[in-house]
């Protein structure tokens, strides 16, 4: 099977009699030593730059496949990386933001010359299954999002001794004792206080929020925070739960208007629940913004510049966020580390 050097695939060819080339074909056509041609292969370092450029161009013109086996053996690396959701497959690649942290993961991880396996915690036995899977020696670690406080996953890491790295803060139930693992989040909680002050400074009054599930990772908790600190005497009837799906901010913003047809703003903890908000907020006749300014959060650009009308909204560098839980996992010489990425809101038309 191909593999990956440099950024680039090798494309397998045979040699005139049919035998597969060999890492001794290499380094006589390279003029160097097995050895050397072997630590390129294996990206290490004290290599010197031409050398590597000549090994790697005679690997591809030879279309040398190195035996993963014996790479393993020698590396005890696999080249895989586990990318775990604790939520169902068919939601998840329904959403635009997993889709782009997906793809910022996967960038970075092939600098590393290493794939993603994305695993699912959907059915009741797939815990024990991806815990065999990754107590096998099947990956070189694992990236582990779209968790639960107190959460099935939080500590099998720790028992299957692998390295691990979380996409969010991991929310522990109090009295959980879990390895301090490294993390990667946004600042869920300053860009919802940019958002809601920004409403405020617009002169919006009655300002509702659609906030994230209370059993959903630290994000949702987070930006609820935000916004009790703009507005910390806000009724409880202006607060609405939903799912980060589009279709769930559309049945919070039923519910919110249904109790407080008053409201003049909404901040929504997405920007799929924000599009929500909005088809509802049309079928009513509420004119956006003039009567109700609406603001999400993520700064999706198919969602919020496609929007009627055009979506302000929290940014946040989702595929950086998916760059960095890579980078962390293989950083093993630090100590864990928390990675913030910084927000800034975008005003467009519908605040």
């Amino acid at each position: 099977m191909p593999d990956q050097l440099g950024g680039s695939e090798t494309v397998l060819t045979r040699r005139p009699h049919g035998q597969r080339p060999t890492i001794e074909d290499v380094a006589r056509r390279s003029g160097v030593s097995r050895s050397t041609v072997s630590r390129v292969i294996n990206g290490e370092p004290k290599v010197r730059a031409e050398v590597v450029e000549e090994v790697r161009r005679v690997i591809a013109e030879l279309g040398y496949v190195p035996n993963q086996a014996a790479r393993q053996l020698v590396t005890h690396r696999t080249g895989a990386v586990a990318v775990v959701a604790d939520q169902p497959d068919g939601r998840l690649f329904l959403d635009p933001f997993f889709d782009c942290l997906l793809r910022g993961i996967r960038r970075e991880l092939a600098r590393h010359g290493a794939q993603a396996v994305l695993l699912f915690l959907d059915e009741p036995d797939d815990l024990a299954r991806v815990a065999d899977y990754l107590g096998g020696g099947h990956v070189d670690g694992a990236i582990l999002f779209s968790l639960h406080p107190g959460g099935r996953l939080h500590g099998m890491t720790d028992r299957l001794d692998i390295p691990a790295v979380f996409g969010g803060r991991p929310l522990l139930h109090d009295g959980d004792t879990v390895r301090a693992h490294p993390y990667v989040d946004g600042d869920n909680r300053g860009g919802a206080r940019q958002a809601v002050q920004h409403l405020v400074d617009r002169g919006r009054r009655r300002i509702a929020t659609v906030t994230g599930p209370h059993d959903q990772e630290h994000s949702a908790a987070e930006r609820l925070a935000g916004y009790r600190d703009v507005l910390p005497d806000a009724p409880p009837d202006l607060v609405e739960r939903a799912d980060y799906t589009r279709q769930g901010g559309a049945r919070a913003m039923t519910a919110l208007l249904d109790r407080r047809p008053d409201l003049d703003a909404v901040f929504a903890a997405s920007d799929l629940m924000a599009a929500g908000a909005l088809d509802v907020l049309r079928e009513h006749g509420r004119r956006v913004p003039d009567d109700v300014a609406v603001v999400g959060f993520d700064d999706l650009t198919e969602i919020a510049e496609s929007t009627d009308p055009p979506l302000t909204t929290v940014h946040q560098d989702v595929a950086e966020m998916g760059r960095q839980l890579a980078r962390l996992l293989f950083d093993r010489a630090k100590e864990p580390t928390a990675v913030v990425v910084p927000t800034q809101l975008t005003v467009r038309a519908s605040a």
